[in-house]
């Protein structure tokens, strides 16, 4: 039989085999019931290529068109994006377990300590135990209120800076805010966890500037997303090979600089002893807490330390001093906010004295400011992403176990079937008698990996808002509105440092002039 009858033979045969094939996957493709995949996937780099900066509001834009439950393709790697609060309710109470862990990527390995870190750790005993002790022994109430005197130090010299640069006549200065912000966000952090500050006039030795060099470099990597993670294996070298390096050069600068401040605490307190000064019950920083631990528990090494620190120290430093330049930007932007805030101030502390910690309970309408804040302008746009442990069902669909999770809290928190006028900035819907119904605010997370540092931040932040609301005069520079563009970022900062016009208040001048 020559090869034209074998073909003529064949060919219905094979016709039958590839139809049926063609049926039998799109059987299977259908009873998979996977969500909403977008068109225009592309060989190895999926939907990575319909992506752009900033990320929140390219997937803003591909759930508008597509739908608030998508599942995309970064790569290799499957993304479940969700775009709705029911949704989001759905996936951190129903399928909270089941999402409770974290995805590894490459280029974060080192920097996380082989994602040892409580951000990026996946879900188990060493997560769940280093979420207990940061919990208890460094972010609960009795500890937030032992640091308490360390931000209003920091606050204070804010102030004293902020007076000593405006003229003697009294004549608004112009004023750049966010090195400021972020200044004191490091030095509050970096007080509790090891009694030191690196920023400010009585910081500019050496190590302190080296130490703000690698930090600011550390989070301006941090903000990139880096395609290499999400390329096979050969191509995702190549590709992050260069973040990466300068990744590890971070990584190998930070671990020593950890490990000498962990040295110097553990020396102090071998001093202490000897001495019999130490007092066990009062640990005086959150290294010197950790310590103690690792006494009673040795696996709580040095690395263990090292990576709770820099979790903390990351989580706690550009989120605080963001929001705190949003709300400014958006109070000058609307100034009769601006007055109103300020008159609950001047009406619940007492004229001449500095707002304190324990006066923010009395000002309602200061926290409404800062939740709108953070509902306009979320300290992640995107929730940190989770990794599904196992398969499970978001909003009817399947969704395969390894799936990648990114909720768009930005859009959540901007819903107008929910807000009303959900893109203009009213504080007042924040007030007890004018709640939002079915309002979801989740600029912190949800489930069990909520962040547990939000006691900290609500306190920071309402402290220096409201001082600087308290003590100074502000004003736009020109008569446009302070632009609101946003930059690319973990923690969404403004495109452009904010610069304001200010002065001190008449009524503050004699209490600023004695700081």
């Amino acid at each position: 039989m020559d090869a034209v009858s074998i073909f003529t033979c064949l060919a219905p045969l094979l016709s039958f085999f590839l139809i049926a094939k063609f049926l039998i996957a799109n059987k299977k493709k259908k009873q998979q019931n996977l969500p909403p995949i977008p068109p225009d996937s592309r060989f190895i780099l999926g939907h990575l290529h319909l992506l752009k900066k900033p990320l929140h509001q390219s997937l803003a834009r591909l759930s508008a068109r597509h739908g608030p439950i998508l599942l995309l393709r970064f790569g290799i790697r499957p993304v479940l994006v969700v775009s709705s609060a029911s949704l989001a309710d759905e996936c951190f109470t129903t399928n909270d377990l089941p999402f409770a862990s974290r995805p590894k990527f490459p280029s974060t390995r080192l920097s996380t300590y082989n994602h040892s870190g409580m951000g990026s750790a996946p879900y188990g005993p060493q997560w769940r135990d280093m979420r207990r002790i940061a919990t208890i022994e460094i972010l609960s109430g009795h500890r937030l209120a032992f640091f308490s005197d360390v931000r209003a130090a920091e606050v204070r010299t804010l102030t004293r800076r902020l007076f000593h640069d405006c003229t003697d006549d009294q004549d608004f200065t112009r004023v750049e805010l966010r090195s400021r912000l972020f200044g004191l966000a490091m030095n509050v952090m970096m007080k509790m966890m090891a009694g030191k500050r690196y920023y400010g006039e009585e910081s500019d030795d050496g190590e302190a500037q080296r130490f703000r060099e690698i930090v600011q470099e550390g989070f301006t990597l941090a903000g990139v997303s880096n395609i290499g993670d999400f390329l096979p294996s050969v191509l995702g070298w190549f590709a992050r090979r260069r973040v990466q390096s300068r990744l590890a050069k971070i990584h190998s600068y930070r671990d020593k600089f950890m490990q000498a401040l962990v040295e110097e605490h553990r020396r102090k307190i071998k001093k202490e002893e000897e001495e019999k000064e130490t007092d066990q019950r009062n640990h005086k920083t959150m290294i010197d807490a950790l310590l103690s631990l690792q006494r009673t528990n040795p696996q709580y090494d040095d690395r263990f330390i090292k990576s709770l620190v820099t979790t903390l120290l990351t989580a706690g430093t550009d989120t605080s001093s963001n929001t705190i330049e949003w709300a400014v930007s958006l109070l000058l932007n609307n100034p009769e906010k601006l007055d109103k805030v300020r008159e609950e101030i001047d009406e619940k502390v007492e004229q001449g004295r500095l707002l304190h910690e324990s006066d923010l309970d009395k000002l309602p309408y200061l926290h409404c400011v800062i939740n709108e804040t953070l509902r306009l302008y979320p300290v992640g746009p995107l929730l940190a992403p989770h990794e599904s442990l196992e398969d499970c069902k978001v909003g009817g669909y399947n969704i395969p176990s390894r799936t990648m999770l990114l909720v768009n809290a930005y859009v959540i928190q901007r819903d107008p079937t929910i807000w009303p006028e959900p893109t203009k900035f009213l504080p007042e819907r924040f007030l007890e008698n004018n709640k939002v119904e079915g309002g979801k605010m989740i600029p912190f997370g949800m489930g069990r990996r909520r962040c547990p540092g939000e006691g900290l931040a609500m306190r920071e932040v309402g402290l220096v808002l409201g001082t600087l609301l308290q003590c100074f005069e502000w004003r736009r520079i020109g008569t446009e509105e302070v632009e609101m563009k946003e930059g690319s970022g973990l923690t969404m900062p403004r495109a452009n440092p904010l610069e304001a016009l200010c002065r001190p208040r008449e009524a503050m001048f004699s209490t600023l002039a004695q700081l």
